[in-house]
C-alpha cells in the first residue's frame, strides 16, 4: 500500500467519528483543489490512458516484421534481378515506414510520461498538503471539538440564533465530508498515476527495442540486395547479360530525366506566354546536399564499375552514410520529379532554372512531392539503398541544358 496508505489507515477511523460528532474550523488549505467530481474524470482518463498503454505494447509485439519470410519470399525471384530489386525495395518500405512509425510513437510517449509525472507530482502535493491539514483537525477535534460545539449550542441568544448554529455545524460537517471525499479520490489519482507512469515507460521501452530490431532487420535486407547483386554481375556466365542490363538501367534512368525536363520546359513555355514568373538560377553556390556522410564512395566520370569490371561513365558523386542520414536540396528551385524507379530507387529532381537541375537517387525516404518549392538546405529525402544500391548512399547528379555535369562545380 506505501506510506500513503498506511497514514490514511491510522487517521481514518478517528476522522470518521469525529465527523459524525463535531464541526471543525477550516482546513486552512489557499490553493482551489479539484472536487470529488473532476478528481473522478481524471482517474477516469488516467484508466483509458493505461488500457491504451498496454494495446499499444501489444500492437509493437504483434507487428514485428518477419525479415526472414522477407528473405524466403525473395528466394523465388533471385533469377530476375530487377523483380528481385523492386520487391526487395518494397520491403524496405515496409520496415522503414515502421521504424518512422515508432519513433513518432516514441515521441508520443516521452511527451505523455512528462505530462503524467507533472500529473503525479501535483496529486501527491495535494494529498500531503490535505493529509497535513487534516491531521490538525483531528487533533483539534480530539482535544475541542465536543466542548466548542457544546459551547456554540448554549451560547444561543435566541431559538433563532441555535439553529442557524445548527446549519452552520451542519454544513461544516458536510464541507469535512467532501474534503474527506475529495483526500480518498486524490489517493486514487496518485496510483492511477504511477501505474499509467510504469505503462507508458514499458510502451516506451518496448518502441526502442523495436526500433533497434526493425533497423537490424533493415540492414540484413541490404546486406542480403548488396549480396545478390554482386553476385549476379560478377557471375561470368552472367556478364554480358548483367552488362547489357546495367546500359538499360542507365537508359531508363536517362529517359525518365527527360521526360522530366521536357515536361518542365513546356511548363515554363506556358508561364511565359501567361507572363507568370518563372524559376531562375542566380548563380549562387550549391551546399552540400548531406549535413554528414562517411566518405565520398564514387567521383563523378569514367570508372571502371566495381562489379561489372568495365569502363563506365558514372553521372554523379556517391556519398557514403547511414540510411536515414536527411538529404537537403542543394539549392532553391522546384521539385519537378519524386517517385520510385527500379534503378534509380526513390529519387527527387530538382529545376534550379536556366536549365539546371539536381537529381538525389536510391532514398529510403520522400519527404516532397513534384511541384513543391523547395529551399536551399530544405530536408527533401532520407539517405537509403532502393533501386540498383550495393548500400546505403546519395547519388547526387547535376545536369545543365540536358547534359550531365559535374557536381563538383557548384559545390561549396
Amino acid at each position: 500500500m506505501g506510506k500513503y496508505g498506511k497514514r490514511r489507515r491510522a487517521f481514518l477511523p478517528l476522522l470518521l467519528c469525529s465527523l459524525l460528532l463535531t464541526g471543525w474550523p477550516a482546513y486552512g488549505i489557499e490553493s482551489r483543489a479539484a472536487t470529488a467530481d473532476e478528481l473522478e474524470q481524471s482517474i477516469k482518463e488516467k484508466e483509458e490512458a493505461i488500457s491504451q498503454a498496454q494495446e499499444q505494447k501489444e500492437e509493437i509485439q504483434a507487428n514485428i516484421s518477419n525479415i526472414q519470410a522477407m528473405v524466403d519470399e525473395l528466394e523465388s525471384t533471385k533469377d530476375d534481378l530487377q523483380a528481385y530489386v523492386v520487391q526487395l525495395d518494397g520491403n524496405l518500405a515496409e520496415i522503414q515506414s515502421r521504424i518512422s512509425e515508432l519513433k513518432g510513437l516514441i515521441e508520443e510517449k516521452e511527451a505523455e510520461i512528462e505530462e503524467t509525472q507533472q500529473e503525479l507530482e501535483e496529486a501527491v502535493a495535494q494529498e500531503e498538503e490535505q493529509y497535513a491539514a487534516m491531521k490538525v483537525r483531528i487533533q483539534y477535534s480530539y482535544e475541542r471539538g465536543s466542548e466548542n460545539l457544546l459551547e456554540m449550542l448554549f451560547s444561543a441568544d435566541s431559538f433563532g440564533e441555535l439553529l442557524n448554529r445548527v446549519g452552520y455545524i451542519e454544513q461544516m460537517n458536510a464541507y469535512d465530508q467532501e474534503q474527506l471525499a475529495i483526500y480518498i479520490k486524490n489517493r486514487e489519482l496518485v496510483e492511477a498515476c504511477k501505474t499509467a507512469l510504469e505503462e507508458e515507460q514499458e510502451v516506451l521501452e518496448e518502441a526502442r527495442a523495436e526500433v533497434e530490431e526493425e533497423e537490424a532487420g533493415l540492414e540484413t535486407l541490404i546486406a542480403e540486395k548488396e549480396a545478390q547483386i554482386t553476385s549476379y554481375q560478377t557471375d561470368i556466365n552472367n556478364k554480358e547479360a548483367a552488362i547489357a542490363e546495367y546500359e538499360a538501367d542507365i537508359a531508363e534512368q536517362n529517359s525518365t530525366i527527360a521526360a522530366l525536363e521536357a515536361a518542365a520546359a513546356e511548363a515554363k513555355k506556358q508561364l511565359e506566354e501567361l507572363n507568370q514568373p518563372q524559376v531562375s538560377y542566380d548563380g549562387g553556390m550549391f551546399q552540400m546536399p548531406l549535413a554528414s556522410y562517411k566518405r565520398v564512395s564514387s567521383e563523378y566520370g569514367y570508372r571502371v564499375h566495381p562489379t561489372l569490371g568495365v569502363n563506365k561513365f558514372h553521372n554523379g558523386v556517391d556519398f557514403a552514410a547511414n540510411s536515414g542520414t536527411p538529404i537537403m536540396a542543394a539549392y532553391d528551385g522546384t521539385v519537378v520529379g519524386a517517385a520510385y524507379n527500379s534503378s534509380m530507387g526513390n529519387y527527387v529532381m530538382i529545376d534550379h532554372g536556366d536549365g539546371l537541375y539536381t537529381i538525389y537517387m536510391h532514398a529510403s525516404a520522400l519527404y516532397v512531392s513534384s511541384g513543391q518549392t523547395v529551399s536551399k538546405g530544405e530536408t527533401i529525402a532520407a539517405v537509403g539503398s532502393t533501386g540498383r544500391s550495393t548500400g546505403p548512399h546519395l547519388h547526387f547528379s547535376v545536369r545543365l541544358n540536358g547534359e550531365y555535369v559535374n557536381p563538383w562545380n557548384y559545390l561549396s
